[in-house]
Order: structure tokens, then C-alpha cells, then sequence
């Protein structure tokens, strides 16, 4: 059976095996092709992450501006654990803090942010673009005045 093969059907095996080749430094019996994509995978699921954590805050952010006859310790709650795993997850992945400069990257999770909160609220009257600083996002004293972003 080839690298490709059992890459294709039996991805643990075949990573287990890589392990094990590495180890003992068969390297050009690596299927190095398909290691590369996986190493790239490994930075791509950092990224989502971040986008994921990232707009699941905004939207409750956004929740909390704009319906606050709702607001409550549980959003609060929710708030809050979101900006500690952000802080987290950039402790440990240091190089996704260039992405919080990235006015492209704010907008695609803006987008994500709103779909959410629409989803969440049924309002539909979102600002199109984030109105508030990155560091007042991530602060955990921060909470946006109610009924103004």
C-alpha cells in the first residue's frame, strides 16, 4: 500500500507512521506531500478558531448594545469567556495577533458576527461595519453603551 493510500484511508495510521519514520529518520520514506498539508491544516484550524471566538464575542456584543431589555449575567457570562479563551488562544498562538490589525480579516468576522446575531436576534439593523477598537473588544471591562454601537 502507498503513502497515499493509507493517507486516504486511515489518516491516523498513516500520521502514526510518519510519527514513527520521523523518529527514526527514514526521511525519504516520508510521504512529504500530504505532511505539508497537514502541517498547513494545523495553522488553518488556528485561524478558525480565532474567527470562530472572534465573532461569537461580536455577536454578543452586539446583543448586548442592541436588545438591552435582555441583557443578563449570562451574556455577561458568555462575554467574558470568550475574551479569556481570545486571550488564550493568542497567548499561545502569538502570530494570530497580526490578524486583529487586519482591517480584511475584521470585516469577513464582522460579517460572521452579524449573521450570528441576526440568527440569535431577528434584528437586522447592524452597522455594516464594526464601529468599536479592536482593544475595547478584548477588554474585559468593556461593554458597549446600550442602543449605541
Amino acid at each position: 500500500m502507498t503513502h497515499n493510500a493509507d493517507y486516504e484511508h486511515d489518516v491516523i495510521a498513516w500520521a502514526n507512521e510518519q510519527a514513527r519514520l520521523l523518529r527514526s529518520g527514514q526521511f525519504a520514506a516520508l510521504d512529504i506531500e500530504h505532511l505539508a498539508e497537514e502541517i498547513e491544516d494545523v495553522g488553518k484550524s488556528e485561524q478558525r478558531e480565532l474567527v470562530n471566538r472572534m465573532a461569537a464575542l461580536l455577536a454578543h456584543l452586539l446583543k448586548w448594545c442592541y436588545q438591552p431589555e435582555r441583557q443578563s449575567a449570562s451574556w455577561q457570562r458568555t462575554i467574558k469567556e470568550q475574551r479569556r479563551a481570545l486571550a488564550f488562544h493568542l497567548k499561545q498562538v502569538p502570530s494570530l495577533q497580526q490578524r486583529l490589525a487586519d482591517a480584511d480579516w475584521l470585516d469577513a468576522v464582522w460579517a460572521d458576527a452579524i449573521t450570528l446575531a441576526i440568527m440569535e436576534t431577528g434584528l437586522e439593523a447592524f452597522p455594516e461595519a464594526c464601529p468599536w477598537a479592536v482593544a475595547d473588544i478584548l477588554r474585559q471591562d468593556w461593554l458597549p453603551s446600550p442602543g449605541y454601537p
